[in-house]
């Protein structure tokens, strides 16, 4: 008896149960290196495994990206994780921040005051930006995620010493970044 050829929907369907199958093989055997990864960037291994625990739902949802090497592609997206956690971070400490500030006494300088601490925010925001990446980890591992100096410089591989140089730099770039736009006010002398 004849075997009928299998019909196109019947041979998609075996191929996406390997491309699964690929990716779970690939995905378990690379886990570890993308906690490790993502742990020295946000500082927190309890963090870094539900990190990867989610990239790994990402991924498993959604239809399989074809790429060349997907161990290197899925550390280079724990990379990216790491990086998106520590920004929603630093944004939930500032909204937290902004609704435990203490209201101001005087009503009328109450909408310029706003302007003026969300321009100099968004002048800081930009300086930080424009740190490089090892800076401006090290600077949102400190001031956001309480990290002692110690920690992160055993978590990034770098000595105390180079740690606080990268931090005297950061605070440097966001002090200038208030300085700055003073110099340029109306009014002001320069």
């Amino acid at each position: 008896m004849i075997t009928p050829p299998p019909k196109p929907h019947e041979i998609q369907r075996d191929d996406l149960r390997g491309d699964r199958a690929h990716f779970l093989h690939v995905f378990l055997s690379q886990r570890s290196q993308m906690e490790a990864l993502v742990s020295r960037r946000v500082g927190c291994r309890a963090t870094a495994a539900d990190l990867v625990q989610d990239l790994f739902l990402r991924f498993w949802r959604r239809p399989l990206v074809q790429v060349e090497e997907l161990g290197t592609y899925l550390l280079r997206c724990a990379g990216n994780i790491a990086i998106d956690h520590l920004r929603s971070e630093a944004t939930r400490v500032r909204a937290s921040e902004g609704l435990m500030a203490e209201p101001s006494d005087g009503v009328d300088s109450e909408p310029q005051a706003a302007l003026e601490a969300g321009n100099d925010l968004r002048h800081v925001e930009a300086a930080l930006r424009a740190l490089p990446e090892r800076t401006r980890q090290i600077f949102l591992l400190n001031r956001i995620h309480g990290r002692k100096y110690a920690e992160i410089a055993k978590a990034m591989g770098l000595s105390q010493s180079a740690v606080e140089k990268h931090m005297m730099r950061a605070l440097e770039a966001c002090k200038a970044s208030l300085r700055e736009p003073q110099l340029r006010a109306p009014g002001h002398a320069k």
